[in-house]
């Protein structure tokens, strides 16, 4: 493109502003509302002033041009050229100041700041920088720029502006100290609103770039960029800033970066709430999809863009939970405490804060476990938003003792309304805690088997005193919040708010069906602990797999069941040689950790003088399952051999109760015996085929068959 052919298109295209691209936009912006107008008339009045600065470095190239009808201008370099350039000084164009003020760049109405003005407030923009960013950002918004940026940088592939380009349209010399206002450092490049490329070519030929969102964001867009999709998003401060003034306020006085240790997974709602307290917006995090392979590795964009989402909203930034980053990718946290800078930041997890993560000062606070009434009054909100209409006050009143964040209720409940439709019925107190067990992540599934509770009470036969301590155990699952947190009855020590219940007996007397009873009735899902992977040879590793199941453990909600817990709960013995010694360090270690527990566990065993009595002081209930007696044992026949199988007429579980003292489980796997037999003969369950299945498990349990005992059936041998 030729000189004179550059200067016709620049003066058809109109003398003031950006043409006709921002008078559109304007009048666009007008009829979308006042604010938004202002604040393009003012963007459009600031890149006029570009415009005339760029029009009369356009005027000076054009009187120096050596070959001004050129087509091939800038394609090639002649001698003729090259002498040129050697014997013409550098002749930057009128500084910034020169130019005349367009009627658009008149003083804003007081409070509506422009939004080019809150960036460089933001961003801690010097005049230059502003300047700076307005140059690159022209082609991104009329087409002409490029044009004419193309012709001053003497190349027409080269369709925006550069930094030496930059300099001269902003009257400074190459030498000077603004062109390091384009350092990695700098706040127009360390804030992500101009880009710097080509760092391989000198550092004048350098082509800046401004982002697509910053340019949405000057011309009045408010979508979250895209590379944040699925990993970020934006919790607008609301009407309700929350109960957490006392955060807020030290946000609004300065405080920057915050850790929240928290105990329900409530601390990025605690977060949100202080933010808006404070009168910001929250972008927000997900820590486990940041931790995810290539999401935020070295020169990832992630950390980048979030922080700048932050300032160009004047919003903080949360990021949470840390246990999903921590030991593993720290370096997250670290890169993000460091370009926060003055952006406040609130990190959110269950454990403690390590100060050597970062170097920067972090204040780590405790989020208090909300109460019972905050509880209902968050699930009486969820379920009233999902159905359209009040909640059920028996209802909430069932659900307030899960200790669940605000926004693990929300996606239980939206788990439980579509259950509810799936079975065309309405909301239900069953789907609301399927939904509760659907948040149970599945980090302890790898430590413990996971089972779904599908008995009830009236799968039990216990004598009243069991059936008693049982419905304690449930109590005191239900209301733990209430009495040890809210009435502080287990203060100080740092103590936790579990429960935990020792179901002593012998093999077979319902110790395990018992505890997915109550792990039913209170809701939850039963974890029961392969002893086989826990219990380990060398030395502190028994301790080590002990620690990851309780850590696993306060992230669910679940009854962790220790079947079998002499091996890890026994008694302490005298020291008499190594092995001693650190059997009872794994017996410390564990009466240590019990006390901190907070969730719910149940330990079971075959002899209660087995369990170091330290750790019996340290139960909140005992539970004694003794063998059946005669009436509790006729009532097992019947209930193990169910409904849908068929009986015969000869069938006398009388007798068989009466003559044969075996323990639940041991009639259990009788019936299931018999039932083979009946299946393989293709006939109703006979009492020959109880009896035969009875002289199986005798067998099996190492017992005498004794003819006395089976009476009129001795006969009837397999």
């Amino acid at each position: 493109m030729t000189a004179e052919m550059m200067d016709a298109e620049v003066m058809s295209a109109g003398a003031v502003g950006a043409g006709a691209v921002g008078a559109g936009a304007v009048g666009a912006g007008r009829a979308r509302g006042g604010a938004h107008a202002a604040d393009l008339a003012y963007l459009w009045g600031r890149l006029g002033a570009v415009e005339q600065r760029v029009r009369r470095a356009v005027a000076a190239r054009a009187e120096g041009d050596p070959a001004p009808h050129d087509p091939h201008r800038g394609l090639y370099l002649t001698a003729e050229v090259v002498r040129r350039v050697l014997d013409s000084p550098s002749r930057p164009a009128a500084p910034p100041g020169n130019d005349p003020e367009p009627a658009a760049l008149a003083a804003p109405a007081p409070g509506a700041e422009p939004r080019l003005l809150r960036l460089a407030r933001r961003f801690d923009l010097a005049p230059v920088d502003v300047e700076f960013l307005l140059i690159a950002l022209a082609p991104d918004v009329d087409a002409r720029f490029e044009r004419l940026y193309a012709y001053l940088n003497d190349d027409v592939t080269r369709r925006r502006a550069v930094v030496g380009l930059a300099l001269e349209l902003c009257g400074l010399p190459p030498a000077d100290p603004a062109r390091f206002r384009f350092a990695p450092s700098a706040p127009l490049v360390a804030g992500g609103l101009v880009e710097v490329a080509d760092g391989g070519l000198p550092a004048l030929s350098r082509v800046l770039r401004v982002p697509d969102r910053v340019v949405a964001h000057l011309l009045g867009a408010d979508e979250p960029d895209p590379v944040l999709a699925g990993v970020a998003r934006v919790v607008p401060a609301g009407t309700d800033p929350g109960p957490d003034h006392r955060l807020g306020g030290a946000l609004r006085a300065g405080l920057s970066a915050v850790h929240l240790r928290e105990r329900d997974g409530d601390g990025g709602r605690v977060a949100c709430d202080a933010l808006a307290a404070a009168g910001r917006d929250a972008v927000v995090l997900d820590a486990v999809a940041v931790a995810s392979p290539g999401a935020a590795g070295p020169g990832a964009p992630l950390l980048g863009a979030a922080v700048r989402e932050a300032r160009l909203r004047g919003a903080g930034v949360v990021l949470g939970p840390l246990d999903a980053l921590v030991p593993g990718h720290v370096g997250v946290v670290r890169d993000l405490v460091a370009l926060a800078g003055d952006v406040p930041l609130l990190l959110h997890g269950r454990g403690h804060w390590d100060p050597h993560w970062t170097a920067e000062p972090v204040v780590s606070v405790d989020v208090p476990s909300p109460d019972p009434d905050l509880r209902a009054r968050r699930w009486a909100g969820a379920l009233a938003e999902a159905t359209g209409a009040p909640a059920d006050d028996s209802l909430v009143a069932a659900l307030s003792g899960y200790r669940l964040g605000a926004d693990e209720v929300t996606r239980a409940v939206a788990v439980a309304t579509r259950l509810a439709v799936l079975e065309d019925r309405p909301v239900r107190l069953g789907h609301v805690r399927a939904g509760v067990r659907a948040q149970n992540g599945a980090g302890l599934e790898r430590l413990a088997r996971r089972i779904t509770p599908a008995v009830t009470w009236d799968d039990l036969v216990l004598p009243p005193p069991t059936r008693a301590q049982l419905d304690e155990l449930v109590v005191r699952a239900r209301h733990r919040d209430r009495v040890l947190g809210q009435w502080r009855m287990r203060p100080g020590g740092g103590r936790g708010r579990g429960v935990v219940a020792l179901f002593a007996g012998e093999s077979g007397t319902g110790k395990t069906m018992s505890a997915e009873v109550v792990a039913a009735e209170i809701g939850m899902d039963l974890y029961v602990v392969d002893l086989s992977s826990l219990v380990d040879k060398y030395i502190g590793e028994t301790e080590k797999n002990l620690e990851r199941i309780f850590t696993e453990a306060a992230g669910v909600h679940g009854v962790l069941l220790f079947d079998e817990a002499d091996a890890v709960f026994g008694k302490r013995s005298e020291v008499k040689d190594s092995h001693d010694k650190h059997a009872n360090t794994e017996s410390a270690y564990l009466l240590q950790r019990m006390e901190s527990f907070d969730g719910i566990a149940v330990l079971t065993t075959n002899l209660r003088s087995n369990v170091d009595e330290a750790f019996t002081r340290r139960i909140d209930v005992v539970a004694d399952f003794p063998v059946p007696d005669a009436e509790q044992r006729t009532a097992l026949w019947d209930r193990c051999l169910g409904t849908a199988m068929p009986r015969s007429d000869d069938l006398d579980l009388a007798f068989c109760a009466d003559r044969f003292e075996l323990a639940g489980g041991s009639i259990r796997a009788c019936a299931v015996t018999a039932a083979y037999l009946a299946a393989a003969a293709d006939r109703p369950v006979a009492m020959a085929d109880v009896v035969t299945a009875i002289r199986r498990e005798y067998r099996k349990l190492g017992r005498l068959v004794l003819e006395n005992e089976f009476g009129p059936w001795w006969q009837d041998r397999p």
